[in-house]
């Protein structure tokens, strides 16, 4: 019987769909799913770690910024040992929303699960778009300071580069690319270490003042603002579909992947946010970036600068292209023709039509709200403390039914009951931001 199971995990390509069989393809290792790992949730995100440690404080974002992370690795394992599970039983799961379908019914994939990744996965899209054009337009103007060219012309140039890009055909192809992310990634976050180092030695260093802004309500929702920042850092969303892509047996490689990624976060996240928060103190401001301009003025060397843009640039499209595969995998779901090649006519012409529209969309969104950063934290809390935090707590309690005496049980329901109230909370502190910042938005904004 045993037999008779493995050869249904593996078993022909007929028994998938188009999206299943040519976007995510089982053919990868341990190492290279702690490739898309890093790429998926080591991103230019992290850079806005200071800021949300100035809004909760020394101990209180040290603490979040912890907790966080072990939450999330042992979130990600409960989910990897759920889909080896069903593979052992015959049945390998290969999206989330297949998860979801699978354990809590379909109408859970069909229209919770699936709208919230899709939601998350391509508002990513627009936000590299949108952070892609913003590091080429401060590469311009470095290099032109007076130059004119506005905000929107830097995300279509953007956009063209994520064009070809978009078309490489699998989950799997992109590993290669996803291991210079890495470096990228390393690199970046070491530039901006050095830097906020440099900077609070420097004769130059600003006034800092590590104590918290604000009082009471502002306080509040600058806390659960600063939270939403740093479980959005630390968010993927894409686990089931990274761990589709290794080759069966899939047992333990999947917590090899993790060990590879969150050495990595811990070179990074904590590198940045801390150097970061210690030169500027609560004056950090949304993205690390823009304190190293100070008032007008460069506080590190411009060559330092363009090399740390054009380091962040680059990992940029490698992320965006990374969460333009569950999109991909739709399209090739219902437009691709599993019983023909991949790269036959019939396939690669929906494939290069449908997925330059995406872009495009992508691309449009991203010139038009320049502002989307208020948006995503919305979309973040929606769909990334769910995603991450809740979903991956209730599949594992529902499939394996640990004892409910037990401290598995309780662990995960208390922190899915935590999530689902800091989810609420978030949501809250982001419609406000969104309302503060109301007045300020206007299409095509060159900011």
């Amino acid at each position: 019987m045993s037999g008779d199971k493995e050869n249904t995990v593996l078993d022909p390509p007929k028994q998938l769909d188009a999206g299943a069989l040519f976007v995510l393809k089982s053919r990868g290792s341990w190492l290279h799913c702690g490739y898309h790992l890093t790429t998926s949730i080591v991103a230019p995100a992290l850079l806005s770690l200071p800021f949300a440690l100035a809004l909760l404080g020394w101990v209180g974002g040290a603490v979040c910024l912890i907790l966080a992370g072990l939450v999330t690795f042992y979130s990600y394992n409960l989910l990897s040992m759920v889909l080896e599970h069903h593979a052992q039983l015959g049945h390998r799961q290969l999206r989330f929303r297949d998860m979801a379908r699978d354990i809590l019914g379909p109408a859970w994939g069909k229209y919770v699960v699936g709208p919230l990744q899709f939601g998350i996965c391509y508002g990513a899209v627009i936000s590299g778009c949108l952070l892609g054009g913003q590091s080429l337009k401060f590469i311009y103007l470095l290099s032109n300071p007076n130059g004119t060219m506005k905000l929107y012309l830097f995300i279509i140039i953007f956009g063209v580069l994520m064009l070809s890009l978009a078309q490489i055909p699998s989950f799997h192809s992109l590993r290669h690319i996803n291991l210079v992310s890495l470096t990228f990634a390393l690199a970046y976050s070491a530039c901006v270490t050095a830097g906020s180092i440099y900077i609070g030695h420097s004769k130059n260093a600003p006034t800092r003042d590590y104590s918290v802004n604000g009082s009471g309500e502002i306080r509040v929702f600058g806390a659960a603002n600063a939270v939403s920042i740093i479980a959005t850092t630390y968010a993927c969303g894409i686990v089931p579909e990274i761990q589709a892509t290794i080759a069966a047996p899939v047992k333990g490689k999947m917590l090899k992947g993790l060990c590879i990624c969150y050495a990595v976060i811990a070179m990074t996240f904590f590198s940045v946010a801390i150097s970061g928060y210690w030169a500027f103190g609560n004056q950090a401001k949304g993205t690390i970036l823009a304190n190293f301009m100070g008032n007008g003025m460069h506080l590190l060397p411009t060559w330092f600068l363009l090399m740390t843009n054009v380091f962040t640039l680059l990992q940029t499209s490698a992320v965006s292209v990374v969460y333009l595969q569950p999109t991909n995998e739709v399209f090739e779901k219902l437009f691709a023709d599993p019983k023909m090649d991949q790269f036959s006519i019939r396939n690669i012409v929906p494939r290069l039509i449908f997925r330059s529209m995406s872009v495009i969309i992508g691309t449009t969104f991203a010139a038009m709200l320049p502002f989307f950063g208020d948006i995503m934290a919305l979309l973040g809390a929606f769909g990334c403390i769910p995603l991450d935090f809740i979903f991956p707590m209730v599949f594992y309690n529902v499939t394996f039914k640990p004892s409910k005496r037990g401290l598995v049980f309780w662990g995960n329901t208390l922190i899915a009951v935590a999530s689902s109230v800091l989810s609420m909370v978030g949501a809250v502190a982001s419609v406000r931001q969104i309302v503060l910042d109301a007045k300020t938005y206007r299409l095509f904004a060159n900011i």
